[in-house]
């Protein structure tokens, strides 16, 4: 089960603040940060039978130090107030397209239920998966660690476009993640960055925003 908290900044400058803070400082285990550059391919079938089942299939290229393919598979949960909880299921491939068995295959000695996969892509193959939307980041990411509990946060500063880049949306985010520990840690983490540095609660994922955007494409 993926449990995080997305906060929203005015702009690279303010997200970024929040690193450089003594507040910040207090809790950060990391000495050396990590960056990378990611691109992510949401993918379903042209009838969004996936989305319409509150589910969501990512392929995404990571670029860095090292580089890999990683693909997820999200399904069920919600958010409130920026808190947002999904099964979540990871795995790292050199498969040249999403292939759902090896997906199911590559997950199944950990994480969330892989039975519920099944409910992800019933009636769903190979080839009906298409390309939705995609989008691209640069993404920083730190440990924490508040009272008893383990948090990775993650800075994201991008831009994501349309079809024909009419338009467009930036991302400042501030996804904070729970890795070990209390639901109550993590919220009560965000509720002094949120005091401390003026920015708000994001409900939608970058996917929903993606997707959003695409459509009016």
């Amino acid at each position: 089960m993926e449990t995080e908290v997305k906060l929203c900044f005015e702009n690279k400058e303010s997200l970024f603040r929040v690193a450089e803070s003594d507040l910040f400082r207090m809790f950060c285990v990391t000495s050396d940060p990590d960056t990378v550059m990611l691109e992510n391919y949401y993918l379903d079938t042209n009838d969004h039978k996936i989305l319409k089942r509150n589910g969501s299939v990512r392929r995404r290229l990571v670029s860095g130090k090292d580089s890999f393919i990683e693909e997820t598979v999200k399904y069920g949960g919600g958010s409130a107030a920026g808190l947002h909880r999904r099964f979540e299921w990871n795995f790292w491939t050199d498969d040249d397209k999403f292939v759902i068995e090896n997906f199911k295959k590559g997950v199944s000695e950990g994480g969330d239920p892989v039975e519920l996969l099944d409910e992800v892509f019933e009636n769903v193959t190979d080839r009906d998966l298409v390309i939705l939307c995609f989008n691209s980041f640069e993404r920083t990411t730190y440990k924490l660690i508040y009272k008893s509990s383990l948090i990775e946060a993650c800075f994201d500063s991008g831009v994501i476009y349309n079809s024909d880049k009419s338009g467009s949306e930036e991302i400042c985010e501030l996804e904070l993640e729970l890795e070990k520990g209390s639901d109550e840690d993590l919220t009560e983490l965000s509720n002094l960055i949120k005091a401390e540095f003026g920015c708000f609660p994001l409900d939608k994922s970058k996917f929903q925003r993606t997707l959003e955007l695409a459509k009016r494409g």
